[in-house]
């Protein structure tokens, strides 16, 4: 917080310091003058220079820093080894690194040291004396150096230098390689750039889960809704068109895109500067002004819009004045809100400690958070457009925002994903057999939407298909395998020789798990320090791929590539401590977080006990412990123990299928077989399930030789869950997919486990699964040869008249089992009648049917009652509820039923009877000695009909009678 700040008033302006330019006073005095914004332009001016002036005493430097509070004795530590290995240039550096780091009072305590103890360097003397010698002039120089009094101010032409800058800075796309000759590529953007699909659609603001669990668990079903053109797309050129408004202001439009780390959305902030520079979107607006919240960070003083502006487009000089006029020609990008480290708080609540302040004057000074929040909110320059990137957990922040637009970037939808690694490897060859690997995994293939993940699958999948020395069954299968082979490639293809790389991942892990523990993804000097890495080194060639460096004018960070490597990286360095302490304590620690963050981290580590996922890794880093290995396998033996069983609730459910992902990603067939190879029942119902997890529920099915029932109803599993699935179907007895949509084409995997030989599945539920008569007639098909299916329930579809058909071909044949059928609400009419009459004459085996809530009517059950008299028929149980009945087909029911001696169950409710009916039932009641229980509940009986009726009860010991 600057001292003595006034809100409006400019702290470039000469008027504000009356400082005597004799050369003898002092620069201290000068200083004390200077608010916290001036020395921060005064630091980042002289940067350069000081970086070469300090070489001489960065050691003596340093331990001032160090004395004054402003360094930890590590961080002097880590400058001074610098120093002393004579890497002077690299340990100025990183000194100036971390006073950037630090803010207003390290750069004030620093510029004082050099006036007070560093007397006698030549470069930092010439430096000094110039500020000294123009005094009060001194910020006035900086602007004449910067050149801001010698440009023109006409707009238009500070519009055409400006595209014309943006153009060069967004033209190329830059991408790492691994490989030792060609580290990075540089493409042109439209080269490279692959279109993403954007959706007008808001999904979840407020995710507890892992990003990478929720997309994937998900993204199948907008990629079937895409390929019916449900979708509402937006193309980054409609942003800000108002028919996708979901919020109009008269003030000004606001957009939000939201997408996981490594979906695209800073190359499509990329892309949106790059086509408005050239012309070929949003010519309504005159300016475009893009940030990086990384690179607002480190502002760490009070700042108006103005200087913020010129601190990154320098060149537009005093033509800010005229541009402020016409503020519905200017757009604001702000990338990576999930990256900002001050909390923006739009409920006008509290904001950190102090409540949310509102900047209505791009000339006034507040935090640069006061700024983003006041453009958002149309409260600053009223009527221009402000565009928000962020990752999906950190929606919620907007929520109170005044926003216009939501949008979500969904990545690859279908063959985009084919045609990234069309473009990814030269070699088509290549291209097509890492795809169809790719294709035929579906953990992997579902990673595949997003492009970042599908660069990671190119970088380790690509040798196994390039050299001939690696086996094809080496080829990585699970995810875990899939990273460790990353990380492989790049320990065997950096160019630079380290001591002891297991030393370095150690302390890259530890600082890794840290950032996942507090969900921080952007790291600093001073992180990497505190972790006792050598920034200089480490970043000068080895593992540059394993955490990126991104220099700004102000300040230099580091983030790895994704997420999910520093989540890979963390769960590595638990199997390289050499001492893992209690790693069963961590690992359930980690667990129980409950929110998601260490999902993913418990996965790798599960996974890196698998021989498989560490075997390459090894032959870099040295054997992993051993006491490790073990301490993660019995948690996981430990997990799965206390789990199983356990599924009454949702989250029980969520928390067996993960503790499966573990099991999954070990690897550990014999772990595996003493913990569920003699489970019986497996339920996951009212949980949705991605293809993925039901790919490892498949491979832990086939593990269970006592398996009896899989009960997976309204779990979303649609047909790319239960192609998963196939292999394992028919060793259920009872199978249950109730609700999943699987529709006609879904449910085809299952006719595979219907037909197999070895079939045993008894019972099978597939109600409400929107299923036709195209279903039925495939469904004949595949039981024709069935021998164990003996309940079948079907209820709930819409096989309409001719579905029927198909499935009495079923019933007349001689080897069917079915016992148990149900057909309730199909869309059924008194045409499939006489289909299921003949049916039922000759079928031996058919026990029980519910053809309720069918439009049957009278005709049509009057041609049903015609079967009930074939001595073959042995229906006990038949369900007429709600089909249309009426008074007039009573004396026939009566008739026909008076002599049967099979018929115990009979309901009748929810037609039309009336006491009319009466006189036919106590007949029916009375005349039928097998029937045991007679419903008819919703009918427009009389009380005194439905007593009568119930006093039948007492002439027929046994009987129930429900009206």
């Amino acid at each position: 917080m600057a001292e003595g700040s006034n809100m409006g008033e400019d702290p470039t302006s000469s008027t504000r310091m009356r400082m005597d330019t004799d050369p003898n006073s002092s620069v201290t005095e000068f200083l004390t003058k200077c608010d916290d914004y001036q020395l921060f332009q005064l630091t980042k001016f002289y940067r350069d220079r000081l970086e070469q002036a300090i070489e001489e005493v960065v050691d003596g430097l340093s331990s001032l820093l160090t004395y004054e509070g402003i360094f930890s004795g590590q961080e002097h530590r880590k400058v001074t080894e610098l120093a002393e290995k004579g890497e002077r240039a690299d340990s100025s550096k990183l000194l100036l690194n971390l006073v950037t780091e630090k803010g207003s009072q390290a750069r004030r305590v620093m510029w004082e040291s050099f006036e007070k103890k560093c007397h006698g360097v030549p470069k930092l003397d010439k430096t000094l004396k110039e500020i000294r010698e123009l005094g009060s002039n001194s910020l006035d120089y900086l602007n004449i150096a910067h050149g801001l009094l010698e440009l023109p101010c006409h707009p238009n032409d500070v519009q055409e230098k400006h595209k014309e800058t943006l153009r060069v800075q967004t033209e190329t796309l830059t991408v790492n390689t691994i490989l030792i000759k060609e580290k990075v590529k540089i493409f042109q953007l439209v080269d490279r750039y692959a279109e993403l699909t954007i959706i007008s659609t808001v999904r979840d603001r407020t995710l507890v889960e892992h990003e990478l669990l929720v997309r994937g668990r998900d993204h199948e079903e907008w990629r079937e809704k895409d390929l019916r053109n449900e979708l509402k797309k937006i193309q980054t050129g409609q942003l800000f068109q108002s028919s996708f408004f979901q919020k109009k202001s008269k003030c000004g439009s606001s957009a939000a895109v939201s997408g996981v780390p490594g979906i695209g959305k800073t190359t499509m902030v990329q892309k949106i500067v790059y086509d408005w520079a050239t012309g070929k979107i949003y010519p309504n607006f005159q300016f475009v002004f893009s940030f990086k919240f990384r690179d607002l960070n480190s502002i760490n003083c009070r700042i108006n819009l103005r200087n913020l502006i010129l601190d990154q487009y320098p060149y537009f000089g005093n033509v800010l004045g005229e541009i402020w006029k016409n503020p519905e020609g200017l757009l604001f990008i702000f990338d990576g809100l999930d990256e900002f480290k001050d909390r923006i708080d739009f409920a006008d609540n509290r904001r950190n400690t102090e409540p949310q302040s509102t900047c209505t004057d791009p000339e006034s000074w507040c935090e640069v958070s006061d700024i983003v929040y006041s453009l958002i909110q149309h409260k600053l320059l009223p009527g221009c457009s402000v565009l928000v990137t962020s990752r999906p957990t950190e929606l919620h922040l907007l929520e109170k925002a005044e926003i216009s637009v939501w949008a979500e970037i969904l990545g690859f939808v279908g063959d985009e994903r084919k045609e990234y690694f069309n473009k990814f490897f030269e070699d088509q060859t290549v291209a097509a057999a890492v795809f169809k690997h790719v294709e035929e995994n579906e953990i992997l293939y579902t990673m595949c939407y997003n492009p970042s993940y599908c660069w990671i699958l190119g970088l380790s999948l690509g040798p196994f298909f390039t050299q001939r020395d690696r086996k094809q069954q080496q080829v990585p299968k699970t995810i875990t395998q899939l990273y460790s082979y990353y990380i492989y490639n790049i320990l065997k293809n950096h160019g630079r020789a380290i001591e002891s790389p297991r030393d370095v991942l150690l302390k890259l892990g530890e600082m890794a798990f840290t950032g996942v523990s507090e969900r921080k993804i952007v790291f600093r000097n001073g992180d990497l320090i505190e972790y006792n890495l050598q920034p200089s080194q480490f970043l000068s060639g080895f593992l540059m791929e394993l955490l990126e460096r991104d220099d700004s004018v102000q300040s230099v960070v580091y983030t790895f590539p994704h997420l999910t490597i520093q989540e890979f990286v963390a769960a590595l360095a638990q199997f390289l401590t050499p001492d893992p302490g209690d790693i069963g304590k961590l690992l359930s620690e980690a667990y129980g977080k409950g929110d998601g963050r260490f999902e993913i981290f418990l996965r790798f580590v599960a996974g890196l006990s698998s021989p498989q996922a560490a075997r390459p890794l090894e032959e870099i880093l040295g054997r992993f412990l051993h006491q490790t290995t073990c301490g993660v396998i019995d948690w996981v033996k430990e997990q799965i123990d206390g789990q199983i069983g356990n599924t009454k609730s949702k989250t029980d459910k969520r928390n067996l299928l993960d503790t499966f992902h573990y099991l999954f990603e070990s690897q550990n067939k014999a772990l595996a077989r003493v913990t569920v190879g003699s489970m019986e029942t497996l339920t996951f119902c009212n949980l949705i399930m991605t293809p993925i997890d039901c790919a490892v529920l498949s491979q832990i099915i086939g593990l269970c030789d006592t398996i009896k029932h899989l009960e997976l109803e309204n779990c979303h599993i649609q047909f790319e869950g239960l192609q998963q699935l196939e292999p394992v179907l028919h060793k259920c007895r009872v199978l249950s997919l109730r609700n999943n949509e699987l529709k006609d084409s879904g449910v085809k995997p299952l006719f595979k486990a219907l037909r197999n030989p070895d079939c045993k599945i008894q019972e099978l539920h597939l109600t409400d699964n929107k299923l036709t008569a195209s279903f039925a007639k495939d469904f004949a098909s595949a039981v024709s040869e069935n021998q164990s299916l003996t309940n079948l329930n079907l209820g709930e579809n819409k096989l309409g008249d001719s579905g029927v058909k198909f499935l009495s071909t079923v019933l007349r044949n001689p080897d069917c089992k079915i016992q148990e059928l149900q057909l309730h609400n199909n869309c059924l009419s008194e045409f499939c009648a006489q289909d299921l009459a003949s049916a039922l004459s000759t079928n031996c085996a058919l026990t029980s049917l519910n053809l309720g809530d069918n439009e049957l009517g009278d005709s049509g059950v009057k041609i049903l009652c015609t079967a009930l008299r074939y001595s073959d028929c042995k229906i006990m149980e038949l369900s007429l509820w709600g089909t249309g009945l009426s008074d007039s087909i009573c004396d026939g029911l009566a008739s026909t039923l008076s002599t049967n001696t099979l018929l115990k169950v009979l309901k009748l409710g929810g037609n039309s009877f009336t006491d009319q009916s009466i006189p036919a039932f106590s007949k029916l009641i009375l005349s039928c000695k097998s029937l045991e229980r007679f419903v008819v509940w919703q009918n427009q009986l009389s009380s005194n009909g439905k007593r009568h009726l119930e006093a039948l009860q007492e002439c027929r010991p046994g009987l129930s009678v429900a009206v």
